[in-house]
């Protein structure tokens, strides 16, 4: 979210407030980030102390970043993947009635998924009623944008984890 129209991934001289999850990227766009609480993004766009924020497609409207923010930057590139992992032979050992429990619990979560799908695009209708405009990059843009942050993400994880974040990439990797 921008308080200024880029046209292609550029965040060169841009502010960008940030969550940890966003931080190699926008650095990798060029941006200057820093970090602060959700309470005080506001002021900080409303002072021009950010010039926008790395955020998922909903909740602007219960912080009212909407009243300062100008621009969404689409498609959305990192998504909120919740799985649940087990090694086969953990799983093996467990107890049918932990496993049972485990699959309802599991196929209960996924039931949401429909909600979510809606909430969402409820959220992306009341930002263009909100007048935040949508930037989006032509084709090679859009692709070279998707791929940084691709890239950059998968080398987060294996500078946190090169015994595993390999391991984990090939596996969730198409």
């Amino acid at each position: 979210y921008l308080t200024k129209k880029i046209d292609k991934p550029d965040l060169s001289g841009l502010k960008i407030r940030i969550t940890p999850v966003y931080r190699d990227f926008f650095q990798a766009l060029g941006a200057t980030v820093m970090q602060t609480p959700p309470g005080e993004v506001y002021t900080a766009l409303e002072r021009g102390v950010v010039d926008g924020y790395g955020w998922p497609i909903h909740g602007i409207f219960d912080l009212n970043w909407q009243e300062k923010t100008k621009y969404r930057v689409d498609p959305g590139f990192y998504n909120a993947e919740v799985s649940i992992v087990v090694n086969l032979d953990k799983w093996k050992g467990l107890t049918a009635q932990q496993r049972d429990l485990l699959n309802r619990e599991a196929m209960a979560l996924e039931a949401h998924n429909d909600f979510w799908k809606k909430y969402n695009e409820d959220e992306v209708r009341r930002q263009k009623e909100a007048g935040i405009q949508v930037i989006t990059f032509d084709a090679a843009a859009a692709k070279q944008y998707y791929d940084k942050a691709y890239e950059v993400g998968w080398a987060s994880i294996i500078k946190a984890s090169p015994q595993y974040g390999p391991q984990m990439r090939k596996l969730f990797s198409r």
